[in-house]
């Protein structure tokens, strides 16, 4: 990130009450992009300490914590004070559970006029209230392919990434020149949306079995090497006639990716390399390959 962009949030004041993994990773993005961050956390702290303490840390570098229980009237009493100094909430509640704590939009846009609200929930609108996480927006959005679990939380991170988005839009909107004081907005971050996001290259054929860049194409592919794997990305044509003419295959080959005659070739050349030959010739080549365990 340069010193620019550090700066895009310095000034604004982010409070937030979110929990696990969305809103701290946006909290986090939020403070590299120079807003002071706050956190209140409930008594018993936040979930993500106990799944991983490195995650906590990482996300939560720099960041001052407080700590109020907001369901007696002390903590609500701490939460006023913190609100009144703040230009954005983030929240990661179900609207029901905003409403008992008195966070409603509608009771906080009437009680802090200029404040705005970002609130992380799991799917958009009336479906709000339903329970999921990650895998089950990742689920539904055709991102679980097996049994094995996904290789990372793609619908929270995919979040985080639209709720600090929603926080940009907010500030900038407020920023916008007009003669009266400018209001706060609310804005809604579904993770459903944001795995149904992350998920569009499927939708659209991209990563399907058949296409090209879904192991279809011979060029674009992981292969079993001597001592690990190799994910291979000669899709262009020049990388593809480079690849053909180490291998020493034709250099029509990879012209005709989709051919069995032309993956097996591949999947041997592979598999009588180790990792650190393969990653000599990347680099002798220009080649896009990346070895792996």
């Amino acid at each position: 990130m340069t010193a620019t962009q550090a700066k895009a949030l310095k000034g604004v004041r982010v409070l937030s009450l979110s929990l696990n993994l969305p809103g701290p990773a946006a909290l986090m993005r939020c403070k590299a992009m120079g807003a002071t961050c706050i956190k209140l956390e409930p008594p018993n702290g936040d979930p993500m300490r106990l799944h991983s303490a490195r995650a906590y840390a990482h996300m939560h570098e720099g960041i001052r914590n407080i700590t109020a229980d907001l369901k007696t009237a002390a903590g609500q009493k701490v939460l006023q004070r913190e609100l009144l100094k703040t230009n954005v909430l983030l929240t990661s509640f179900r609207p029901s559970a905003l409403k008992k704590l008195g966070l409603a939009w509608k009771d906080l846009h009437k009680a802090y006029p200029q404040l705005n609200l970002v609130a992380i929930v799991g799917s958009p609108g009336k479906l709000a209230e339903i329970p999921g996480h990650d895998l089950t927006y990742m689920a539904e959005n055709d991102l679980v392919t097996g049994l094995d679990l996904p290789a990372s939380l793609y619908a929270d991170m995919g979040g985080s990434l639209l709720a600090t988005e929603a926080i940009l839009q907010a500030v900038l909107q407020q920023r916008q020149p007009s003669k009266n004081i400018p209001k706060g907005v609310y804005k809604e971050i579904a993770l459903s949306d944001a795995a149904a996001y992350m998920g569009l290259p499927r939708a659209w054929g991209l990563t399907l079995p058949n296409s090209p860049i879904g192991g279809a194409h011979a060029g674009y592919k992981v292969y079993p090497c001597k001592n690990g794997r190799v994910a291979l990305a000669a899709l262009e044509p020049h990388f593809a006639a480079t690849l053909c003419s180490v291998i020493g295959i034709p250099m029509d080959s990879l012209q005709t990716p989709f051919k069995a005659s032309t993956h097996q070739a591949v999947a041997t050349w592979a598999a009588s390399k180790t990792r650190a030959q393969l990653d000599a010739i990347a680099i002798k080549h220009d080649l896009p390959l990346h070895s792996l365990k």
